[in-house]
This record gives structure tokens, C-alpha cells and sequence, in this order.
């Protein structure tokens, strides 16, 4: 069945609107300042881009964050709800999912990172199509940092834009870039003033939408075929792998760490 529009009714976490023929979706969690993704983020991200790809109303999409992030990442009070094999293979599931629709979307989606786009939100941004980031916004891929593994599609797409070597360093150290670092490493196309991310992203989303649908809808698909092949390689072993590490000592050190505001202490167990 053809899907016409989205019913933005039909999400809590994330703001749908049409402007003329750009589909304008902003992330705006009303339990988090942050965007962090908990359950119900995860779930509408999931829903929204398996919808998405058979819309038909819209010729291009543009997704955003509100406030002061794009998002920020796992919500490490939701990381110990996680407490069970049958519990991680269902997000793993879901997670492969959301990752290989967003792919399968047809028209282009542009992203416009106002903010912190970090781990899921950084893998999200970073498949989009076109990636537009404000200059006081920042990138990273910090599973390291609260002991697993880099799952996501991060271990896929972060080699694919910068090489292996780069890729390695940021993905194990979990060490944020700047967006003029993430420019000059190929990770984003533009950056832009704060108070001009907005029009500009909007304004490029609006040309896609007026372009022949049909040339940059397949264009998009072969090259995100490229992309696929990554993801076809490392995926299904990192998110494995990350289900794993989710049930290490490691990670448990790592949140209650967080916690007591204190630096963890890993002992690779």
C-alpha cells in the first residue's frame, strides 16, 4: 500500500511537517533536552523510516533537531533497562532495520545538525544524503567511552567517508569533532553559520525537491548501494558484538561511573 503522507500524529519524539514539497522533520523528545534516544526514540525513528519509504507527497526531506541538539546519543538511563539477551537481539533487529530503511528511502533526506549529533545520532546524520552542520555543533561516536562496541552503522560509515586509520581513531578513542573538522575530513558537506542553518539546509532540500525525481531518486539508490556493501560487511559483527560488550563488566563500570561523576576504571571483562 502506497503511503501518501505521514501522519505526524502518530509521533511523540519527532516534529513532521510539509513545507510545499520538503518534508521537514525535527527531533524534539519531550523527555530529554538532548534528543538522547531511549526506547520510544529508537521505536519512532523505526517507524518513521520504514513509512518513509513509500511516501509519496513528499520530493525531499530534511531532518533536524531542536534546541541545542541534533541528538545526543543512547540515554544511559534507559543503557541498564537493556539487561537481557532477548531485550539486545530485539534492538538489534530494530536497529539493523532503521539503518537499512533510512538507506531505502527515495527522495533525498538532508540533515541539518544543529547540535551534538553523537552515536546513534551521528550514524543517523552521517547516511543522510546530504549533511549541512552548524559550526558550533560537534560529531562523535563515543560507545567506547561507556564500554562497548561501535554498532550503529558507525564501524561502517566512518571508514567509508575518511579510511580506516581516521576512522579507527575517532571510533576508539569516541573523541567529538568539530564541524570544521568534520568538513575538512569529508565527514559533512557544508558548514554554516548557527542562525543560517535553517534557510540554507531548507533552501538545498527545496532543490532537490525541484530536480527530476526519478534521475535523483536512482542516482541515490546506486550510490547508496556503495554504502550498502559497507554495511553488508560490518554490521551484522559489530551490533553482535555490541550485545556482547552491553553484557561486559566493562560497561557496567562504565554507567556507574557516570553515575558517581568519576573515571571508570576498565578491567577488559
Amino acid at each position: 500500500m502506497i503511503q501518501e503522507s505521514i501522519d505526524a500524529e502518530d509521533f511523540e519524539a519527532l516534529r513532521i511537517e510539509y513545507v510545499d514539497d520538503v518534508l521537514r522533520i525535527t527531533i524534539d523528545h519531550p523527555q530529554s533536552e538532548l534528543n538522547a534516544v531511549d526506547d520510544q526514540l529508537h521505536s519512532e525513528f523505526s517507524r518513521l523510516f520504514a513509512a518513509l519509504k513509500t511516501e509519496e507527497r513528499a520530493r525531499a526531506i530534511l531532518l533536524t533537531g531542536s534546541g541545542r541538539a541534533f541528538s545526543a546519543g543512547g540515554d544511559f538511563d534507559w543503557f541498564p533497562q537493556l539487561d537481557d539477551l532477548e531485550k539486545l537481539e530485539r534492538l538489534r533487529r530494530d536497529a539493523k532495520g532503521l539503518i537499512w530503511d533510512l538507506l531505502d528511502i527515495p527522495a533525498p533526506v538532508v540533515a541539518a545538525v544543529n547540535g551534538p549529533a553523537i552515536g546513534l545520532g551521528a550514524s543517523i546524520a552521517l547516511l543522510c544524503d546530504t549533511i549541512f552542520m552548524s559550526d558550533d555543533a560537534t560529531l562523535a561516536d563515543p560507545h567506547v567511552r561507556v564500554g562497548i562496541v561501535a554498532g550503529d552503522g558507525g564501524a561502517a560509515i566512518w571508514p567509508l567517508a575518511v579510511g580506516p586509520a581516521r576512522a579507527k581513531e575517532y571510533l576508539m578513542t569516541g573523541d567529538p569533532l568539530t564541524a570544521t573538522e568534520a568538513e575538512r575530513l569529508g565527514l559533512v558537506n557544508h558548514v554554516v553559520p548557527p542562525e543560517e542553518l535553517s534557510e540554507r539546509s531548507l533552501a538545498f532540500a527545496r532543490r532537490l525537491a525541484a530536480g527530476s525525481p526519478l534521475a535523483i531518486q536512482y542516482t541515490k539508490q546506486s550510490v547508496n548501494k556503495v554504502v550498502k556493501d559497507a554495511l553488508n560487511i560490518a554490521f551484522d559483527t559489530s551490533t553482535a558484538l555490541e550485545i556482547v560488550t552491553f553484557q561486559s563488566e566493562d560497561h557496567k563500570e562504565a554507567l556507574s561511573a557516570i553515575r558517581e561523576k568519576r573515571k571508570p576504571v576498565f578491567r577488559g571483562r
